[in-house]
């Protein structure tokens, strides 16, 4: 089977968050199933500025069994030349094509030319639609339902098909374009092989984890103003991880400057990546994910994967968390996640840490959800 992907941004451009993880280990799941020949498409952009490209000629291995064409954007976030005139051929040679993005650049072209070449199309929405449908606080509405307009114009009725990775997002994309059915594939996770052994709330400090993309939705002031209300609770500590909009980062830092919390109980990382991800999870005994809206929330079948319990926001569709005892699912306002973190305190931590690792084990490794995928595929050819 040929598979295109085209996404406007490709790993290791990890500045986009965590869509980038997700479609990266998706296709390398894809790339090792017998009688798959997978080629990405994607542009060079690893941050908001130009010069922020992707570079990975010293990176040998990092596409096992698989090609990406990474093309020279010249504008805004994902606009490049060079991803067009590729676009036609590749399209000609692929019997199915996934595309990774809504409001971007590559969904114009890719989706006329799957309607003119008639190609069948699962598309990836990966939270954009969502975010404006269910969240007050998203850019541009208006500018957002023009596009999904004309998007809607140009869509081959049976011919494309949503791939959504949780029922909130399956009823955001099917209200948005209801010509389109939908199919839910959670994404999967990288999980330890061994449940991790490890020290938790060493001398009594009990350690919370927030991790990702920093940016408005993601609710991190609510959390802050958390941290403020915890202040009289000795031993509380809050590490983030993450970057983003630099304006948005330093308005973060001001924040907790003003609360008195800033190197005190509330400390910024910056980005991590790779063992010191690892690291993050694996000195972490909460991770708090307090957004106001998620299509899946990678960040947190990542902690569950790596034995940590979670407290998350109903932004996110994790309420199954809380039935299975790995963490809690409540509102992400300060005095909501302060009951919260309080509560979580008070219970088996490491016991909770053991089941969400064995519920990701057992449903969401890459293997499963890579032949869910080509089963999708397969019923669209």
């Amino acid at each position: 089977m040929r598979i295109l992907h085209i996404t406007p941004a490709y790993y290791p451009a990890t500045f986009w968050g965590g869509p980038i993880f997700s479609v990266y280990a998706l296709n390398n799941a894809l790339a090792s199933l017998p009688g798959v020949e997978l080629k990405v498409l994607s542009t060079d952009s690893a941050g908001p500025q130009l010069t922020d490209c992707v570079k990975v000629k010293d990176s040998p291995g990092l596409y096992p069994g698989y090609e990406v064409n990474f093309c020279r954007r010249i504008l805004g976030a994902s606009v490049s030349l060079e991803l067009l005139r590729k676009l036609v051929r590749l399209i000609r040679w692929a019997e199915i094509v996934h595309l990774t993005a809504i409001y971007s650049f590559p969904t114009l072209p890719t989706l006329i030319l799957c309607r003119l070449f008639r190609k069948p199309l699962v598309w990836s929405p990966r939270g954009a639609i969502l975010d404006s449908w269910q969240w007050k606080g998203s850019r541009n509405p208006k500018i957002k339902r023009t596009w999904e307009w004309v998007c809607s114009l140009i869509l081959l009725s049976g011919m494309v098909k949503f791939h959504v990775t949780s029922e909130y997002e399956c009823k955001a994309s099917c209200d948005r374009f209801p010509q389109v059915d939908a199919v839910v594939v959670p994404n999967g996770v990288e999980v330890l092989s061994l449940f991790p052994h490890r020290e938790w709330t060493p001398e009594r400090q009990l350690r919370l984890l927030f991790i990702g993309r920093l940016s408005p939705k993601k609710g991190i002031e609510n959390l802050l103003h958390a941290m403020k209300l915890l202040v009289a609770d000795k031993g509380i500590e809050l590490v983030v991880c993450g970057t983003g909009d630099s304006h948005y980062c330093e308005s973060l830092i001001e924040l907790a400057s003003e609360l008195d919390l800033l190197d005190k109980s509330v400390n910024f990382v910056g980005h991590v990546d790779g063992d010191d991800k690892r690291k993050a999870f694996l000195n972490a005994d909460i991770c708090v994910v307090p957004s106001y809206t998620e299509s899946f929330c990678m960040v947190v079948a990542e902690a569950l994967g790596h034995g940590v319990p979670v407290v998350t926001s109903h932004g996110t569709p994790w309420a199954e968390a809380e039935k299975r005892n790995c963490g809690l699912w409540v509102d992400n306002s300060p005095e909501e996640l302060v009951k919260a973190i309080r509560f979580m305190r008070t219970q088996n931590l490491p016991l909770m840490g053991r089941q969400g690792w064995q519920w990701m084990r057992d449903e969401f490794g890459w293997d499963v959800v890579s032949r869910q995928m080509l089963a999708v595929y397969r019923e669209m050819i």
